[in-house]
C-alpha cells in the first residue's frame, strides 16, 4: 500500500532494504526510467533473467528489466529481526521474497492476510545473493479475487508478445510497421503503452480518481522527485484509504512508480 497511510494514521506494508537499493535519493536518476518501469512475470521468467555482472542490469530475453510484479503463493514464511522471507510458488516455478521491517511501523502483514497458504502480488527489484535470485520486495499485498491470478497469467504473457512482436496493429495501421518493443527506446511495454495512451488522452478508461490522479501528476513542472501524496491529496480531494487504494492499482498496472520514496510518485511515460 502506498506511504499515503502514513500521513494520515492509516498503516501500509513497508519495502526495500534499508542498506541501498532503487529508492535512494543519491542513486535517483542514475539508473535509466527502465530500471522504475514495472513488468509482469511469471516465477519461471523471473528465475530465467540474467546478469552480465553483479552491476549490470537484469536481462530476459535480451531486454532489460527493472521492477518486477508476480502473482504467487505463499508456500512458507520465516520472521525475523530485519526482514521477513515468503517462500513463493505460481506453479511455474519458487522464489523468495524478503521485505525488510521498519522498526518504526507495526507489523500488520498477519492482519492483513498475508500468512502462508494465502496468495498475494509482490512487487520488487531483482536481487541475488550468492548464487540464489530473490525479490526485494516493496509491495505485497493479499489476493482478494481469484480472476486476478488468471488476469495477472494473461496479463504476464501480454507484455512479453508486446516486447517481442510490437503491440496490436491500430485501425489502419500497416501490422509491417510495427515495431517490437524490445527494439524501442521506451522504458517499458507498460510505459510505452502509457505514452500512446497520454497522447491520445485515453486515460478516461480509468475510474474517474484514479484519472484525476494522473491527470494532476502529468500537470506537475518535470520533476526527478516526482509528485508527493499530500500535493495529490490536496489537488483531488477525497479520503486517505481511496487514495491510498487508487495509487496502489495505479503501481500494479505500470502507470505510476515510486521515485526518491514511497511518498513521491511519477507517471511512467
Amino acid at each position: 500500500m502506498s506511504q499515503y497511510n502514513d500521513h494520515y494514521g492509516g498503516g501500509y506494508m513497508t519495502g526495500g532494504s534499508p542498506y541501498g537499493g532503487g529508492g535512494s535519493p543519491g542513486g535517483f536518476g542514475r539508473k535509466s526510467e527502465i530500471s522504475h518501469s514495472l513488468r509482469p512475470l511469471t516465477i519461471h521468467q523471473v528465475l530465467t533473467a540474467s546478469q552480465a555482472h553483479p552491476d549490470a542490469d537484469w536481462m530476459l530475453d535480451d531486454t532489460e528489466i527493472g521492477q518486477v510484479t508476480i502473482v504467487a503463493h505463499i508456500s512458507s514464511v520465516q520472521s525475523q529481526a530485519t526482514n521477513s522471507q515468503y517462500i513463493l510458488d505460481d506453479g511455474s516455478g519458487r522464489i523468495e521474497a524478503r521485505r525488510w521491517v521498519d522498526s518504526s511501523v507495526e507489523d500488520n502483514s498477519e492482519r492483513l492476510g498475508i500468512v502462508e497458504g494465502a496468495y498475494v502480488r509482490v512487487s520488487g527489484s531483482l536481487k541475488m545473493f550468492g548464487d540464489k535470485k530473490y525479490i526485494n520486495a516493496s509491495h505485497i499485498r493479499p489476493i482478494k479475487s481469484p480472476h486476478e491470478i488468471y488476469f495477472h497469467i494473461l496479463e504476464a504473457m501480454t507484455a512479453t508478445l508486446m516486447w517481442e512482436r510490437g503491440p496490436p496493429p491500430r485501425p489502419g495501421q500497416n501490422a509491417q510497421d510495427i515495431v517490437p518493443k524490445a527494439h524501442q527506446s521506451a522504458a517499458s511495454a507498460y510505459s510505452a503503452q502509457s505514452h500512446h495512451i497520454a497522447d491520445n488522452d485515453q486515460f478516461a478508461y480509468l475510474p474517474k480518481l484514479h484519472h484525476s490522479i494522473i491527470t494532476f501528476m502529468q500537470s506537475q513542472p518535470p520533476s526527478d522527485a516526482g509528485v508527493h501524496v499530500s500535493a495529490i491529496a490536496r489537488a483531488v480531494g477525497g479520503d486517505a484509504v481511496s487514495i491510498s487504494d487508487a495509487l496502489d492499482k495505479l503501481l500494479d498496472e505500470g502507470l505510476v512508480f515510486s521515485t526518491i520514496d514511497e511518498s513521491h510518485y511519477k507517471v511512467a511515460v
